[in-house]
This record gives structure tokens, sequence and C-alpha cells, in this order.
């Protein structure tokens, strides 16, 4: 995903097809697949093992755990070879053609140096684990740290592979030369750099990270370029304790339900069963007016349930319906605002990826987290379908007729084994019944064989492309919550939190000016670094301050994950609204000016949910 999805720029460009892989890769991709297909089976396994036979089996969630780390470093491999990890390259893209390439270039020289500078401390961390047996299997723990020296040897050798092919040797050797001559004046400035105080946290993890930003280099790597460059040249910290921190981030057990959930929405993608619940609304709702409207934010709302991707949502809503809202004179511009910000209001909407990963950083109920999206989402679904309403004032309703009973009952028929998924899924954690790793292998399990049995099935071809490809996307988001989560410890470390708290403690206003500062920093920062990334790297920090104020971690995590998405998708910079330009087939220029309206009624949502914490907490 990259911030200009329409214009693509290899190799670390827009998401390609899953084809896209090297030959090379294929026998890891296959290993991939294999590791993914153990995660499910070994955490279907647990299931009924406690919930069937009273039995539980105590070395699972250790095997699994382990399986997921060494899916996190080679699904990052996979996703740097099918340029797959997330990227902004709305400034390169502003370069001539001839700079873009050296521009590229220099990024993959860039990844090259934070791999190289840890690779060794990889290898040291993989040999010291040696020394620590697992509880339950009573096996080294190398078996599972060996996973990060293999990931960056790999993610290595395909960076100088893809820099050999994308630039001439002249653009290679000045681009290394530009980065050493970097380092080595950072070197040489250290003990400058040591004794100084906060400042310098502006410069390595501010300056330095923006500068990588801009270049494209991929956000992950930017963070770890950031905290790498600030423990070696500004402080005493041993760089090697960046890998446990990095492990740390991402092997927490709640994040093993993130790859379930993302091969879940590859099932519902290619079973059709969100068609069939788009099918189901537009007959019951579609002859009204602004049905169509309320038929897309109503999708949105229950797909996003099952999928827990704003890819996928957008990827099965917007072709069944914009058909239909064309002929009835919606114009293209408009559905695209639309897609947009309903896409961005269905993020809280369980089993939202979003809310596991903030859940696992900062320390707060999942559970919670899913009741209290819900009606969130609900808000801002009311915000939208009021201004869809206004705006279908003089939609052409000739001609539109109410679906017969019968055909609405046969919709729903076909429809209600797919509908009843998001309402198991949501019920069932948030009721305490099971946990969202537990829920997301039923659930995997059940759409599968529910597709297999209505909706024509998955063929074996397909399903393994499914696998590589939620094995990508695992590790591209798993290796910026490694390395984000170094940084917020570098930060935290350095003593600006503790600051930050003295400040705000004594700032008018108290909570509600902390809310109000909360809402702009992740509006800007769900612009610049999308959704994840700022979660991760900001929650550690904030959370805290929230808690010194008093303000409920559930009301203010409602704040953070609404607001970011907002900035998601707030042009010109916010890769939501370019992905949704993509997915609709309507150029960003066109669409730009249309979606205001619809972001200014999110912001209205938003307004009333930090100001209104029972919205929140109500149903807790």
């Amino acid at each position: 995903m990259t911030a200009a999805a329409d214009i693509s720029l290899p190799p670390f460009a827009a998401t390609p097809a899953p084809s896209a892989g090297s030959t090379l890769m294929r026998p890891v991709e296959a290993i991939c697949a294999a590791l993914l297909l153990a995660i499910v089976a070994l955490l279907l396994v647990g299931v009924v093992s406690r919930y069937v036979f009273s039995l539980p089996i105590v070395w699972i969630d250790e095997a699994a755990s382990i399986c997921f780390l060494w899916i996190a470093m080679l699904g990052a491999a996979v996703a740097l070879d099918r340029s797959e990890h997330l990227r902004l390259t709305l400034f390169v893209q502003m370069l001539p053609p001839r700079a873009q390439r050296f521009v590229d270039v220099f990024a993959h020289v860039v990844v090259a140096a934070f791999l190289v500078g840890l690779m060794w401390h990889a290898f040291d961390y993989a040999i010291e684990e040696w020394a620590i047996t697992s509880p339950a299997l009573n096996i080294p723990n190398t078996w599972r740290a060996a996973a990060f020296p293999t990931g960056f040897v790999l993610m290595l050798a395909l960076v100088v592979r893809h820099a050999w092919r994308r630039g001439g040797v002249g653009d290679l050797l000045v681009a290394t030369a530009i980065v050493g001559a970097v380092a080595l004046a950072l070197w040489a400035a250290s003990p400058v750099f040591v004794k100084m105080g906060t400042i310098k946290i502006v410069f390595f993890l501010v300056v330095i990270v923006a500068v990588c930003l801009a270049a494209g280099v991929p956000i992950a790597f930017c963070f770890g370029v950031g905290t790498l460059s600030y423990l070696a040249f500004a402080t005493n910290v041993p760089t090697f304790v960046m890998i446990g921190r990095m492990d740390e981030g991402m092997s927490g057990l709640v994040l093993l339900s993130v790859p379930v959930f993302v091969l879940l929405g590859c099932i519902l993608d290619a079973t059709g069963m969100g068609k069939a619940i788009v099918d189901f609304l537009a007959s019951l709702l579609g002859h009204v007016r602004a049905g169509m409207s309320y038929v897309l934010l109503g999708s949105l709302f229950v797909v996003s349930g099952i999928s827990g991707s704003k890819v996928s949502d957008m990827a099965t809503v917007a072709p069944a319906l914009f058909p239909e809202m064309k002929r009835r004179g919606h114009s293209p511009r408009e559905m695209i605002a639309l897609l947009a910000t309903g896409a961005a209001m269905a993020d809280t909407v369980p089993p939202s990826i979003v809310l596991i990963v903030l859940g696992a950083v900062a320390g707060v109920s999942i559970a919670a987290l899913f009741t209290s999206g819900f009606a969130i989402a609900m808000v801002l679904l009311l915000m939208l379908a009021i201004l869809a309403r206004w705006k279908s004032r003089h939609e052409d309703m000739a001609g539109v007729r109410r679906a017969p009973f019968a055909l609405v009952g046969r919709t729903l028929l076909f429809a209600a084994p797919a509908l009843v998924l998001p309402f198991l899924i949501r019920s069932t954690v948030a009721g305490g019944v099971a946990t969202a790793t537990e829920v997301s292998t039923i659930a995997v399990l059940y759409a599968y064989f529910i597709g297999a049995v209505l909706y024509g099935g998955i063929g074996w071809r397909k399903t393994y492309a499914m696998l590589v490809e939620t094995a990508a996307l695992t590790g591209a988001i798993l290796i910026v919550l490694g390395t984000a989560l170094a940084m917020a410890w570098a930060i935290t470390q350095a003593g600006v939190a503790q600051g930050i708290v003295a400040v705000m403690k004594d700032a008018p206003g108290g909570a509600f000016t902390y809310l109000a500062l909360t809402i702009v920093v992740f509006l800007v920062l769900g612009c610049v670094l999308e959704g994840l990334p700022a979660i991760v790297l900001m929650a550690p920090l904030m959370f805290p301050i929230a808690r010194s104020l008093g303000v409920n971690d559930i009301h203010y995590s409602m704040v953070v994950v609404t607001a970011m998405n907002i900035g998601l998708m707030t042009p010109p910079v916010g890769v939501g609204f370019y992905l949704a330009c993509k997915i609709g087939g309507v150029p960003p220029d066109e669409a730009i000016g249309a979606i205001w309206p619809y972001l200014l009624a999110l912001l209205a949502g938003l307004v009333v949910i930090a100001a209104v914490p029972w919205v929140s907490t109500a149903l807790l």
C-alpha cells in the first residue's frame, strides 16, 4: 500500500498481484503457507481440546508462538519481494523520472544499512537464547529466535538484488557513499550527541525518520533506522537491546489473531460471501431515496465485521454497488468519497485488526474494545447516513421499484450464513466466551466450510495463494510493530513521556485539552504513517498520560482509532483515500473535492465521541 496507489514505483510500489513474487522466493512462500496452516491447526486443536474435552494442551500456545515469529520474519521477506511494505511515495513522485530511480536506489541502500547494522546482533540474540528453555516444549529458545537472523539475511539479499536491478552501478555506488558518509559523520559527532539533552530525540527520531519517509523508505525501516541511529550514536545503550524490543513487540499471543483474520478476509473475497451480504441489503433498501448509499454504508459495516480489513471491505462492496449507483445519478467522485469515509467508519467494527493491535500494544481489553467499537461505528454510520440522505435529495428514482418479498427472502437465505459470522465474532469475544485468537480460528474454519458448501468453494491453487498473501501482509504488519515499539521504547527511556505528562497536568483544560491534542496528533499521523504504524508508535507513549489524567482506556481508544481513521482518508496525503480511488477507478484529482463534506461528518461524530465518554462505555 502506498500513499498514491494509482501511480506505482517499483520495487517498493503499490501492492501487486499475489503472483508478483520472484521464482527464487517460491520455497520461502511454501514455508510461509505451511506455517500459517500449522498456526490455524494448532489453534483449532487447542480450542477443541479446551472447550470440547476440557483438556487444555499447554504446549500449543508455545508452538504457535514459534510458528508466528517465523511467519512474521519470512513473511516480511516475502512482502519485500512482492513490494507490499507500507511506504510513502507522495514526495518521490514529484521528482523527475531520473531522480526517482536514484532515490529508489537510495531507499534500498538505507534498508540494507539497517539490516546490516542489526544482523550480527540478531545472530548473537539467537545464540544467547540457547541458554533459555521453553517451559512447555522444553526446547532451547533459539529455535524461535533464529527467525530474526534468517529473516534479516533473506531481506538483505532481496534488497541488494532489487537495488542492483533498479539502478546502475553508478547510482548504487553514489547512494552507498552518501549513506556511509552520513553514518561516519554521525559516528564522529557521537560524543556531542551523547552529552546533549532530549533535543537529540528530535534529530534522530523525527528528522532522520522524516527524511527516510520522504525518500520512500518503507515505514517499518524508517522507524528502525531512526531508532538504531539514536541508540548507536546518541546513547550509551548497546544496540543489541533493539532486537529484544522488536521481539517483544512482535510476539504477543493476542497478535496471533492478526494473520488468521487476514486469512478470513481473503476467504470472504474468494467465496463471494461479502457479495451475498451486499445483494441482500440492496434488495432490502435499494428502493428508497439514498437507498444505495445506505446499502454501501451498511455493507461496509457488516462486511468489516467479517474481514477486519479496509482493503477487503472496499474491494468487496464497490464493484457490486457502483454500477447501480451510477445509473441512479450518483457521480463517481461522490461514490468514492462515501466509500472511503464508510471504510473509515467501519474500522471500529469487530474484528478490526487495528483494535486487536491497539489492545496488544496499549494493554487494553480486546473484548471491551470490540464491544465499544460496535457502538462507535453506529454513531459514525448515523452521521454519514444523514449526509448521504441530504446529498441524494435530487437522486433519479425513475424506474426504481421495491424488490419482491420473494427476492428479499431468497437473498436473505443465501446471505444468512455470512451474516451470522460478524455477530458470532463480536458476541463470543465481547462475552468472554473465547479469545479473539480462538474466535478467529473458528471463523476461518466456518467461512471455509460454508464457502465450500454454499458459495462454490475455493480451489487448492487459490487457497495456496491466499495463504502466501496472508503471510506477506502479516510480515509487513508485524515488522512495523517491532520497529515502532522499539522506537517508542527509546522515546520513553529518554524521559519524553514523563515530560509530556508534567506539561499536560499543568495545562488548562486537563483531560479535555489532552483529548483535543490527541485528535490533532492522530489526524496528522493517520495521514502520514497509515493506521497501524501511528497506533503502534504512539499508543505506548500516550495511553499512560491519558490514564494519569483520568481518561477511561476504552474512551481514549475510540478517540484514537476514529481520529486515525479520518486522517487515513484525508487527502492529499492519506493513503486510504488513494486506495479507495484505485478500487473505484476514479482519479484522485476528481474525487478530492467531494470527500470534504463526508470527512466533516466524521469529524462531527468524533467530537461527539470525545466529548461524551458514555458513547464509548455504555455497552461495557
